[in-house]
């Protein structure tokens, strides 16, 4: 073969590789305060986030005490002290990743760093705690709307970095973690059929012991309950407050004729309709 060929080939081979390897990962920019971790294959990219979506705990209603629960544990963690992963579960839009993401404007000055990892990236979760091992910050990674279904095997790396490793937990890293299913993952009324189940395993109290091992590792469990009218409108006034503008009569009721229009009284949908209504309103009638 000539060497024109040959050097040509060899270009064609090293541009493929170009668009399956990852790009060199410049340096992490310890100074931020959030944090996105994407896998490559079993390594990662740290990437910082440097405007986040933050605000203060006096925004979210009806999480009381979820709030003061997580707080102690953030707390805790903050001095040095013992703390729990935490798993919060519940009805949608109750306001569960709204709670961790105020936690950082609530603790980011006392060195509180928040890194969200997608349930797809969690087969790289060891690397990432090997990197944050290293450092003098507290790091939340945080897992929202976590669940498995059946034959996903990404939630083993989870376990492992929960309770189940020979190496000692960072003493620097917490998992918190969300989801709508109090165990993570699917169940059956099968398994609730006797010994051996309608499938015929032969262990089923040990196929179910399987799936909700995962949960058992999150030390701190809060869960989260639908939203009634005064929860709901709440929550309304204290969104419209963060957009400065004012609560009164006619946003009330705007607000429960979106909530039925919508089906659904919860914080998201409060923040939803208050998006649309400080959105649409004349200046006049937003607040200085």
């Amino acid at each position: 073969m000539k060497l024109s060929k040959f050097l040509k080939k060899l270009n064609s081979v090293i541009d493929r590789l170009d668009l399956l390897l990852p790009a060199h990962q410049a340096d992490t920019d310890w100074s931020a305060h959030a944090y996105r971790w994407q896998s490559v294959g079993r390594k990662g990219i740290l990437e910082s986030l440097p405007m986040p979506h933050t605000f203060p705990l006096e925004r979210l209603a009806a999480v009381g005490p979820q709030t003061e629960k997580l707080k102690r544990n953030t707390e805790q963690f903050l001095s040095g002290r013992p703390a729990n992963n935490v798993l919060m579960s519940g009805s949608r839009g109750t306001g569960k990743s709204s709670l961790v993401k105020a936690l950082l404007h609530e603790y980011a000055g006392q060195g509180l760093r928040l890194i969200e990892v997608d349930k797809s990236d969690l087969v790289s979760l060891p690397e990432l705690l090997v990197l944050l091992a290293k450092r003098p910050e507290k790091f939340i990674v945080f897992c929202d709307d976590l669940s498995f279904e059946n034959g996903d095997e990404t939630y083993k790396a989870l376990k492992t970095a929960l309770d189940g490793g020979l190496s000692q937990r960072c003493s620097n890293v917490l998992i918190y973690a969300t989801s709508n299913r109090r165990h993570l993952m699917p169940e059956y009324m099968d398994e609730n059929g006797g010994t051996t189940g309608i499938r015929g395993e032969i262990h089923q109290k040990e196929a179910v012991e399987e799936k909700i091992s995962l949960s058992d590792r999150f030390g701190l469990w809060l869960s989260f309950y639908p939203f009634d009218q005064n929860d709901y409108l709440q929550a309304v006034e204290n969104w419209l407050g963060d957009f400065g503008v004012t609560y009164d009569e006619t946003a009330r009721a705007a607000a429960l004729r979106w909530a039925q229009t919508r089906g659904n009284r919860s914080g998201r949908s409060a923040w939803q309709f208050a998006c649309d209504w400080a959105g649409r309103l004349p200046e006049q009638r937003v607040l200085d």
